[in-house]
């Protein structure tokens, strides 16, 4: 049945290959307000509330204080798609439909994090937050639909956190992450014997596995703080199922509907985060940070299907490593208010030959402002807005059981976010 194979590898490629924010793979940094509102620079050298459970854990022990913050981050972002060519299979006759540039539901990130001193150089923190996920929903009659119409992924991790304060200077934080990742797909499969008369197949898949992050803070004067940060790669084994409605087999030419079990190992990456903190005077403050992430790890696809009548997949990939790049800088306009503004450049793991409708990525920049209220020592307010602006790209797709795609994609966004932070 090596139609099914064929789109059933295409679903689990397209479960995990796409996300809301485009550049950097499918991770993403919506996991703190305030350094969102600097682009993300200075994430792991700026410990300012207890969202540097993630940021940087070592940042734990130089919070004064325990203190819970929660917060969401919306994403509002869209592509503008020119179809250039679409072609069913066979015939090469121009697939029904139009472009859909609003294919990236709006979604809300959400965050909790606590961190509660223990002694003077003991410090605990947990948090749970969303390091990796996705959504596009194309229309039904999207002219790329036979490549991927649906595509949901979202992992959520709780992190149980301990730092330690080795003098006024030093400190070392580690946390142990548990990660539950969950995915949903759906495409469109064609029928060139009657275009009229297509039929779709959905991927289901979900696992749970663990991983660690590991954190260095370093303040060699009271103005100056460099954080290290480590988040460590994560191994899932995602057991699901593909379900086939309506579809053609090629080999025999008849409409099929089944339904066939299926395995995919996969590992999302580790990264680095160094990052600079300085304060120049009493209201001026600059960060700088760099992000190195493993992308390459992602260099192919082994798909183990257990229905006999479909054959395992081994797909290449080949994504390369990526590099983000933020500076940053806040104002301290009186006791209460504060002021943030920063830009980041992002790299895409993809180029041409990897590029797809699922992933209709390139390289971003990002441009954000925030501020800070604190009416109170005990309770403190953050807002930020963030612009999204992607370089624009083609996608070039040709399979002999899917036909044509190829159009070019431009694509933008907003994110806005809040949070609050009450220390007690």
């Amino acid at each position: 049945m090596k139609k099914k194979t064929l789109h059933l590898s295409a679903g689990l490629i397209g479960l995990w290959a796409c996300w809301p924010v485009w550049a950097g793979g499918f991770q993403l940094n919506e996991q703190d307000v305030v350094t969102q509102g600097t682009s993300f620079a200075g994430r792991a050298s700026t410990p300012t509330n207890a969202a540097t459970v993630f940021n940087n854990p070592a940042g734990m022990s130089f919070l004064d204080q325990a203190q819970l913050t929660v917060g969401t981050v919306y994403l509002n972002l869209s592509s503008d798609i020119t179809t250039r060519d679409s072609g069913q299979p066979l015939t090469g006759l121009p697939v029904s439909g139009e472009s859909d540039g609003d294919m990236i539901p709006g979604e809300a990130i959400p965050f909790g994090y606590v961190v509660v001193p223990l002694d003077k150089r003991w410090t605990f923190g947990f948090g749970v937050y969303v390091p990796f996920g996705l959504i596009t929903d194309y229309s039904d009659d999207f002219q790329g639909r036979y490549f991927g119409d649906y595509s949901r992924v979202e992992v959520v991790t709780a992190q149980p956190t301990l730092s330690y304060k080795f003098n006024d200077q030093w400190s070392l934080g580690v946390g142990v992450t548990y990660n539950w990742i969950d995915g949903k797909l759906g495409a469109a499969t064609a029928n060139p014997l009657d275009p009229t008369n297509e039929g779709d197949v959905k991927v289901e898949g979900d696992d749970q596995a663990w991983g660690y992050n590991v954190g260095l803070m370093y303040q060699p004067t009271k103005a100056t703080t460099l954080g290290l940060a480590y988040r460590s790669k994560v191994d899932y084994s995602l057991d699901g199922h593909t379900t086939y409605n309506n579809t053609l087999d090629s080999a025999t030419f008849n409409i099929v509907s089944a339904r066939s079990d299926a395995k995919l190992d996969i590992t999302l990456p580790e990264s680095v985060e160094l990052s600079l903190t300085q304060k120049l005077d009493p209201r001026w403050t600059v960060m700088a940070s760099a992000t190195w992430t493993h992308w390459s790890r992602f260099d192919e696809l082994y798909v183990e299907n257990s229905n006999p009548r479909v054959n395992d997949i081994q797909e290449p990939e080949n994504w390369d490593d990526t590099w983000m790049y933020a500076v940053g800088a806040s104002y301290q306009l009186d006791p209460a208010w504060v002021v943030r503004a920063g830009v980041a450049y992002d790299e895409s793991p993809m180029d041409g030959a990897t590029r797809t409708v699922r992933v209709p990525t390139g390289d971003r920049w990002i441009y954000s402002l925030g501020a800070g209220w604190q009416p109170t020592d005990t309770l403190t307010f953050d807002v930020s807005y963030s612009y999204f602006n992607e370089e624009s790209v083609s996608v070039s797709q040709s399979n002999p059981q899917r036909g044509t795609y190829d159009a070019g994609y431009d694509s933008d966004g907003h994110g806005f976010g809040a949070q609050v932070t009450w220390r007690f």
